[in-house]
C-alpha cells in the first residue's frame, strides 16, 4: 500500500476528509518551501501537493503562474524540487507528497532516471497535467515499479468512457477538477460537484479529492461533505504573493488559512 492509499485509509477510519494544499516550490524564494511544507502540516494539512515551476503552465491561472515565474527567477530546477522533497523528508517520513507539474522537465531528465530519484527523495505522487492516459502508458510502468502513484485529473466536461479510462489508470486518488478552465477560475456548483463525483465513485474505488474554486474555510466544508479530499492552491499561492517582499511572514498567514478549513472540515457532519 503506497503512502496515499496509507493516509487515506487512516483518515477514513478517523471519520475525516483529506486537506491537501498546494504551493510553489521556490516561490516566492527557495530557502523557505521546506519550513513552509512543514507549516502546512503542523496547521492540519494531510497531503502536500508540491508545484514544479514551469515556464509555460498551461493548465494554471495567473495566480499560479506567477509563482512559477517568481521561482524560475531563482532558476528552481526539477532536480531542486526533488532537494527539498529530500529535506522536507529528514523531518517527516509520513505526510504524502505529490508533485504537480508538466512532463518537459521530466523528459528532460528521463523517465527512468526521474522516478529513481523521485522515489529516493520521498515523493509518493505525481500529477502531470499535460501527458493523458493514452500517451503516458510507458511512464505509468516506470512510476508503478517505483512505487509512485500518478493522479490524473477529470473534468466537469469528461465522458463516462472517459472518465472510466482515467480511474483505470489513476494511483493514490482521483483529482476533480470542479470548475471549467484553468486553476483559480470560475464559481463552484456544489450540485454538478455532487452529480460528478457520484458518477467517478460508481466507476472507481479509489478516494476521490476535488480541486479549483476552493477558496474559504466555508467553501472547504461544503466541498468535504461530498468528496474524499478537497485540495486548495490559489488561496494559499494568492497569500505568498501578498507576502513574497515579507518572506518571513508567509508561513503564519498560510497556518491561518489551513487551520481555518481544518477546523470548518472537522465540523461537518
Amino acid at each position: 500500500m503506497s503512502l496515499i492509499s496509507r493516509k487515506f485509509a487512516q483518515l477514513k477510519a478517523q471519520n475525516k476528509k483529506a486537506l491537501i494544499p498546494f504551493i510553489t516550490a521556490g516561490d516566492p524564494i527557495p530557502e523557505i518551501t521546506v519550513d513552509l511544507m512543514h507549516d502546512l502540516v503542523s496547521a492540519g494539512a494531510d497531503l502536500i501537493e508540491l508545484g514544479v515551476p514551469f515556464s509555460d503552465p498551461m493548465a494554471d491561472g495567473p495566480v499560479i503562474q506567477r509563482a512559477s515565474e517568481r521561482a524560475l527567477e531563482y532558476h528552481v530546477s526539477l532536480r531542486d524540487v526533488l532537494d527539498m522533497v529530500t529535506q522536507f523528508r529528514q523531518l517527516d517520513a509520513e505526510t504524502p507528497v505529490i508533485l504537480m507539474g508538466y512532463l518537459n522537465p521530466i523528459e528532460v531528465m528521463g523517465y527512468e532516471h526521474f522516478a529513481d530519484q523521485a522515489a529516493n527523495a520521498g515523493v509518493d505522487g505525481l500529477l502531470i497535467v499535460d501527458i493523458p492516459p493514452e500517451e503516458g502508458e510507458e511512464l505509468q510502468r516506470i512510476f508503478k515499479a517505483n512505487l509512485i502513484d500518478q493522479v490524473f485529473l477529470v473534468a466537469p466536461t469528461s465522458t463516462p468512457d472517459r472518465i472510466q479510462r482515467i480511474c483505470d489508470v489513476s494511483g493514490g486518488f482521483v483529482y476533480y477538477v470542479s470548475v471549467k478552465g484553468v486553476t483559480g477560475a470560475g464559481h463552484l456548483d456544489l450540485k454538478s460537484v455532487e452529480h460528478k463525483l457520484a458518477e467517478i465513485r460508481s466507476r472507481t474505488d479509489l478516494p476521490v479529492g476535488v480541486g479549483f474554486g476552493i477558496k474559504d474555510a466555508q467553501t472547504a466544508a461544503a466541498v468535504s461533505r461530498l468528496a474524499d479530499a478537497v485540495v486548495v492552491g490559489s488561496a494559499l499561492v494568492s497569500r505568498v504573493e501578498a507576502l513574497a517582499d515579507e518572506p518571513e511572514k508567509i508561513g503564519a498567514s498560510l497556518r491561518e488559512v489551513i487551520s481555518s478549513m481544518r477546523q470548518a472540515m472537522d465540523k461537518v457532519d
